[in-house]
């Protein structure tokens, strides 16, 4: 929770730097951060294997299977069904998510 926390704020701050601060936020700036939010986990995550805040945390998203690198199409469909929150909090016996399940992907400690 606190990796995604980081990667939620540093959006917040990359779009809130951008408006000319946060007193200068409009209502439209919320859906900037959730886009924002989105292009990063989705391309960090299926570039790197880790967003900022999983490096931070030490952590890394790799294939549940087989331990090798997540893909581009795994990364999408992680990213979408994490930004739906309510897939995210929902885990298995195996402590993951339905966005990792439906994914083929885990979260580790790397």
């Amino acid at each position: 929770m606190g990796a995604l926390a980081l990667d939620w704020l540093a959006c917040y701050a990359i779009v809130a730097a951008l408006s000319g601060g946060v007193n200068k936020m409009n209502p439209n700036s919320s859906l900037s951060v959730l886009m924002l939010f989105f292009l990063e986990v989705w391309m960090l995550t299926a570039l790197q294997g880790a967003t900022l805040g999983h490096r931070l945390f030490g952590m890394k998203v790799i294939r549940f299977e087989d331990g090798g690198a997540i893909s581009l199409p795994q990364a999408l469909i992680r990213t979408v069904f994490l930004v739906l929150v309510v897939t995210a909090v929902t885990f298995d016996q195996n402590g993951r998510g339905i966005h990792e399940r439906l994914s083929g992907s885990v979260l580790t400690r790397s």
